[in-house]
């Protein structure tokens, strides 16, 4: 696992991701060019088969063990009015995901998924980054750590989600932080605030990027003083995965901002993770223009809880049968291109 004893260790650990395996992603587009289809018939399919080849190091990739994580914290900027949903809300839902009754629930067990549900300190709230930073250095060092921690080592493919009342807020903040612009670029109406409840969350977005002008300039920073405890688990967890060799799914606004800093630490540093979909949460799609990133479905949903990152599950097996399955020109005695 990465050493998370310090921001210094992180730093070092992001601006120095492992590389995957350039020749197992061209052996896996080379048996595309054999396979019974034109060349490039499955269109994006192929692509995502090399990338599991290239992030998994092997040359026919495999999804056996498909883990899914959900991280939830509690944010104190929610006491600013920027959800219509109390806190208390996060540690109800928890509990809904432990009795099965959520959608994620019924997702993951669809996408022959295991799925871990992680609380972090939901009876300690964030710091309200309009007034201080979210974390201490120790608390944003400890979340990382949890999150790296809550990664199986021998996943194929790693799904990551959160859960927190008031964290599209920290995830626009941390996108403006990150990529430029203000609350009224990033903000969007979340779990369904009014229009006064959104002003309310792109003011809140401007006081904690006034607030924190350290945040414009270091990744880590911004992420410690206007992220959340789920989502610096997320980010710890991304950078594990990276160590580990495993493919990433990310799922829609908060948690694509969630891992975002790695991309910005370093050139190439999210080039591990795919984004399962694009949310209707505004933002989403400016964020991903700014990471480079194409979503794999676009389903409207705004749920989060690693809801539409699951959802790609079944398109990602979709596109490893074929390659794996298909009988080559030579196997089928099917004529090839002259």
């Amino acid at each position: 696992m990465p050493d998370f004893s310090s921001l210094a260790a992180v730093r070092a650990a992001a601006l120095a991701p492992p590389a995957g395996d350039a020749a197992a992603a061209a052996a896996a587009e080379a048996r595309q060019v054999l396979l019974t289809k034109p060349p490039g018939s499955l269109g994006r399919l192929e692509a995502l088969v090399a990338w599991l080849a290239r992030w998994q190091r092997r040359a026919m990739p495999r999804l056996e063990r498909v883990q899914v994580l959900v991280f939830a914290g509690n944010h104190g900027v929610a006491a600013r009015g920027v959800s219509p949903y109390p806190a208390e809300v996060t540690a109800q839902m928890v509990a809904n995901f432990a009795a099965g009754g959520a959608a994620i629930n019924q997702l993951a067990a669809l996408a022959g998924a295991t799925l871990r549900v992680v609380p972090l300190a939901l009876d300690r709230p964030t710091a309200d980054f309009t007034e201080a930073a979210a974390m201490t250095e120790a608390e944003f060092l400890d979340a990382l750590a949890t999150g790296a921690a809550a990664v199986t080592p021998e996943a194929d493919l790693l799904c990551l989600g959160e859960m927190g009342i008031a964290n599209t807020t920290a995830g626009a903040a941390l996108a403006a932080a990150l990529f430029g612009g203000g609350g009224a670029d990033w903000a969007g109406r979340g779990t369904g605030v009014d229009g006064a409840g959104l002003s309310r969350k792109q003011a809140a977005v401007d006081a904690a990027l006034a607030r924190h002008p350290e945040a414009r300039q270091d990744p880590l920073e911004a992420a410690r003083r206007l992220g959340g405890r789920e989502l610096a688990a997320i980010l710890g967890a991304t950078l594990e995965a990276r160590r580990c060799g495993i493919p990433v799914l990310l799922d829609g606004f908060t948690g694509t901002a969630a891992a975002a800093p790695l991309a910005r630490l370093a050139p190439g540093g999210l080039e591990h993770a795919r984004v399962g979909h694009v949310s209707a949460e505004a933002g989403h799609r400016r964020l991903l223009a700014a990471l480079e990133q194409e979503a794999l479905l676009d389903l409207g949903l705004r749920l989060g809880e690693a809801s539409g990152a699951t959802l790609a599950v079944p398109l990602l097996r979709a596109a490893l049968a074929c390659h794996a399955g298909m009988a080559t020109f030579a196997e089928a005695g099917v004529a090839d291109r002259t």
